[in-house]
């Protein structure tokens, strides 16, 4: 366990800024960092609104994917805590972050969730664009201070396992699932999709 912390330390510490670091290059990763997250909501929101029955489904799924995934992180963090770099002294930090545990990353977690979903349904081009954006955010994190390299791997296994692990149910109850968001979507949005403004 010593011989694998010592080698998550050392990979963090070579790609962790320090205040030699170009400017633009640390105003970058604080970017990345902060707002390339965003990139799931809007994927899945236009997912969704291009309408189809595959592509809600695949959205509905990747969502169920994602929220299940970070639950796992959650029962994670409850049960064995491992700090951040910052909480230990280690490196530079240029984020503001809690001291909560950080393994695994809830950022890359969500992020591969999605773009695994997107992959193993067919997916390809949003998929590798969101597994673009997954390896930009692990790189981001850890360069401005706030995660370990293993953190992110640790969320990439999290949110393949968590896909894997629900293929199951889902194969049972997605569809019935996706008719019924699907439904729900329909009767709260009847006025603006009634005008044209939505699709049905």
């Amino acid at each position: 366990m010593q011989t694998f912390e010592a080698f998550n330390r050392a990979i963090f510490l070579r790609i962790n800024a320090t205040p030699a670091t170009p400017h633009w290059l640390t105003e970058s990763g604080l970017l990345i960092a902060n707002y390339a997250i965003w990139i799931v909501p809007v994927t899945l929101a236009c997912m969704w609104l291009a309408a189809g029955e595959k592509r809600r489904e695949i959205a509905v799924r990747a969502s169920l994917v994602g929220f299940f995934a970070l639950g796992i992180n959650q029962l994670i963090g409850m049960v064995w805590y491992h700090p951040r770099p910052f909480v230990t002294g280690l490196g530079h930090t240029f984020l503001a972050h809690a001291p909560d545990s950080s393994f695994p990353s809830d950022h890359v977690t969500l992020l591969s969730a999605v773009s695994f979903t997107f992959l193993y349904s067919g997916k390809r081009l949003p998929g590798m664009f969101i597994l673009a954006v997954d390896i930009a955010v692990a790189w981001s994190r850890v360069f401005v201070g706030v995660h370990f390299p293993f953190d992110m791997v640790g969320a990439a296994s999290v949110a393949w396992m968590t896909y894997v692990l629900s293929s199951a149910l889902w194969s049972k109850w997605g569809s019935a699932f996706t008719r019924t968001c699907v439904a729900a979507y329909r009767k709260t949005f009847a006025w603006p999709i009634g005008q044209g403004w939505l699709r049905p």
